[in-house]
């Protein structure tokens, strides 16, 4: 992989990036560092809103695991940072927190927004709480994305629609979530996994839409059957839509 600390805001097609409706364009500009651990997905991104003259979207620096991740953003200082949930190192949580003092800086605040393939609840409460200004999934168009990049640099709250719920409800609640011990056994990745075999998925859609192989798909199940001491997918499902998981 590159030097993460690289600015990449010149890469991609001129084909591949759209202009924004509201917020990019001529006249307004944004600095963004690109965190998710895979790189395919950090390369389509790049080329869909990195057209700095179209969108106003200027990709500064990528990272793909926690410790590069507060490295790039402490050497580069962006504006807004697109924060994948799940990363090695401790998840985007763990990057909040030690970016927990440029967040805070009241002169130049570096906001996160997190986008994320998972839209479960407590992945959204967690980095809300953390000091995200907000949560998208990774089914959002690039116009959209632009968008959300420019309001969370204004100061908003940006949220996929279905995903605001989650945090309403959260923050309107002062009793603390329920610990559940069998899902803390569980890997970020085991869940991710977990939620998408319960939805129906076959291994290789799970495996296209995670950017791993089927092997690696096949052996998250064994771990989560494993840890929950069940047989098969079968019950792995109605375990999760008892939970309401899915």
């Amino acid at each position: 992989m590159s030097d993460p600390t690289e600015a990449n805001g010149t890469a991609g097609s001129a084909e591949a990036a759209q202009p924004a409706d509201e917020g990019g364009g001529p006249g307004r500009h944004v600095r963004v560092v690109l965190v998710d651990d895979h790189r395919m997905f950090r390369t389509g991104v790049q080329a869909e809103i990195g057209q700095t003259a179209q969108t106003g979207v200027e990709v500064v620096g990528e990272a793909a695991d926690v410790d590069q991740a507060v490295t790039v953003i402490t050497a580069t200082r962006p504006e807004v940072v697109l924060l994948d949930v799940h990363l090695p190192g401790g998840g985007g949580v763990e990057v909040l927190r030690r970016c927990a003092p440029l967040m805070g800086d009241t002169e130049q605040p570096v906001r996160f927004l997190a986008l994320s393939v998972s839209d479960a609840a407590e992945d959204v409460i967690g980095v809300i709480r953390g000091g995200a200004r907000g949560y998208v999934t990774k089914t959002i168009t690039g116009t959209d994305l632009v968008n959300s990049i420019f309001r969370v640099q204004e100061g908003d709250a940006v949220f996929s629609p279905r995903l605001a719920g989650f945090v309403l409800d959260a923050f309107a609640s002062t009793d603390a979530p329920p610990v559940d011990e069998d899902l803390d056994r569980l890997t970020q990745r085991e869940r991710e996994v977990l939620r998408l075999i319960a939805r129906g998925y076959a291994y290789k859609e799970i495996a296209k839409q995670l950017f791993i192989s089927v092997k690696t798909v096949e052996s998250h199940v064994s771990a989560v059957l494993r840890k929950l001491q069940l047989s098969n997918r079968h019950e792995l499902t109605r375990w999760a839509t008892a939970r309401r998981l899915v």
